[in-house]
């Protein structure tokens, strides 16, 4: 990994807005990002303490440096305005944007941040899904998230995770498209079942996803565990970029096979993965 990359974040630990004394112990968590959550985890009557809370927080100079996400309320909402007037006294973070749906809608959001200001969309319609591709190359977003409860709830879906597949390969696929980093998953709801979180990021992860949005600190760990290269991965990629190497650009073969250069990219990936 060259020098002064910074890779993307694997995951994402939601913490309620109102809750300034959980701010801290987030940050701790693990997490590569922590998302401030002003929208779904904060009651009607809370919002005006949440934002004042996350003002108050950043103001006595904590999370600075630090990877913050702030989930704001979305542009159709009362509180929209003032959560944008908020987030530009924060400074550096990013903003995520529930219920994106068109470009349009997220070039005015990025043209009213501060410059630099990264917009994380949250695709969670049947509307966001068919327009994926235009989400994901809109001018500000940053990335891609799958907001897969919302989805369900509006497409009347049940359990059965086939549902998702297709608006998960779409996202997937819109992200590499628009250049973007691999997209987020949602959440797991079950934070206390690790047998579910595995079901869930494996479906992601099958379909292109490198990160997941975490509810609880426990689930943190189980996602940076399964996006870790195995053992037999890395031992498998240092082969090949050893036998490339050695082979000076001419072909090579490793276990029978013939080392192109998709094979040694992928073998690069794999190695990179390892000191993320």
């Amino acid at each position: 990994m060259s020098a002064g990359f910074t890779p993307s974040p694997r995951s994402y630990l939601f913490v309620p807005g109102n809750r300034p004394e959980r701010f801290g112990k987030a940050f701790d968590a693990g997490a590569d990002a922590v998302v401030v959550d002003l929208e779904d985890a904060v009651a009607p009557d809370q919002k005006d303490a949440a934002r004042a809370a996350l003002s108050a927080w950043r103001a006595a100079g904590h999370g600075h440096g630090a990877r913050l996400v702030v989930r704001i309320n979305d542009d159709a909402s009362p509180w929209f305005a003032r959560d944008l007037d908020m987030v530009r006294t924060l400074g550096a973070c990013e903003v995520m944007l529930p219920k994106a749906e068109s470009a349009p809608q997220l070039e005015r959001l990025a043209a009213a941040l501060p410059p630099g200001t990264g917009v994380i969309a949250l695709v969670e319609s049947a509307r966001g899904v068919l327009q994926a591709e235009a989400v994901a190359a809109a001018a500000g977003v940053t990335r891609l998230a799958f907001g897969t409860i919302d989805y369900a709830l509006d497409l009347g879906l049940d359990d059965d995770p086939r549902g998702l597949l297709y608006p998960a390969s779409r996202i997937a696929l819109a992200s590499r498209a628009a250049g973007l980093p691999s997209p987020v998953a949602g959440v797991t709801a079950g934070f206390d079942d690790d047998a579910a979180l595995h079901a869930d990021f494996a479906l992601a992860r099958a379909s292109g996803f490198g990160a997941k949005l975490c509810i609880h600190p426990r689930q943190v760990g189980v996602v940076h565990a399964m996006l870790a290269p195995s053992a037999e991965q890395l031992d498998w990629a240092a082969r090949v970029a050893a036998a490339a190497q050695a082979g000076g650009g001419g072909a090579v073969q490793v276990d029978g096979k013939m080392v192109d250069r998709p094979v040694l990219l992928r073998a690069h990936a794999i190695l990179a993965r390892r000191t993320a």
